[in-house]
């Protein structure tokens, strides 16, 4: 095994056995499996939801989902002194994380919106569930990386599919926030015709004002 393949071995193996940091019971998380487990909530969420109220009681296992998987990527963000070839490999990890912490932070206030009827909220749902499937087939490449088939990779290969997973997370990253600001931003529109852009303000915050 070459050093920067013993290197990312170890650091994937740390990741997927709970950040090396974290107590017993975080020991088998994956976060490929907390991605997962939320995009199959959110699914059936899309699915079985008919109205508002339906959905946000269907939506607080998502959000014990994530808040699970949170104590994770907190535990992961936690380990410093990481060679640099390895920190990409733990920044794209954390980058599915930041996906799922977006979405789930906001959809939720988006449920409590009056601006967006039930039809919208799951379509928009059906978005960001797309987004973090998306986002965690790129974690499924990258752990491919590590794998017995790739034995006889280069470290040049290894580090290539690592940068390029990279890239690929950051994208779906940047995309996930470009669409929950345009929805924000069909409140606000929706808001100021009824002169209660307030109300939005103060549901999103003041920071999501510069997309309106």
């Amino acid at each position: 095994m070459t050093r920067l393949k013993y290197i990312m071995a170890a650091l994937l193996m740390c990741l997927l056995l709970g950040a090396g940091r974290t107590n017993a019971q975080w020991t088998v998380i994956d976060p490929s499996n907390i991605a997962q487990s939320i995009v199959n909530n959110s699914k059936s969420l899309v699915q079985e939801s008919q109205t508002a109220t339906h959905m946000v009681k269907s939506f607080q296992e998502t959000v014990k989902i994530y808040e699970q998987g949170k104590k994770y990527y907190d535990a992961l963000r936690s380990v410093n002194n990481l060679v640099r070839d390895a920190r990409k490999v733990q920044q794209t990890v954390l980058m599915l994380g930041d996906i799922s912490e977006t979405y789930v932070t906001n959809f939720r206030k988006m449920l409590t919106d009056p601006n967006f009827t039930s039809s919208e909220l799951s379509a928009i749902a059906a978005g960001y569930t797309r987004l973090l499937e998306e986002a965690n087939g790129v974690l499924g490449e990258l752990k491919n990386v590590v794998n017995i088939t790739t034995m006889s990779m280069t470290d040049k290969d290894r580090m290539d599919i690592v940068d390029r997973c990279y890239k690929e997370m950051s994208r779906f990253r940047n995309l996930t926030a470009y669409y929950t600001n345009k929805n924000i931003s069909v409140s606000y529109l929706r808001a100021k015709k009824k002169a209660d852009t307030q109300r939005v303000v103060n549901l999103y915050g003041k920071g999501a004002q510069r997309y309106w």
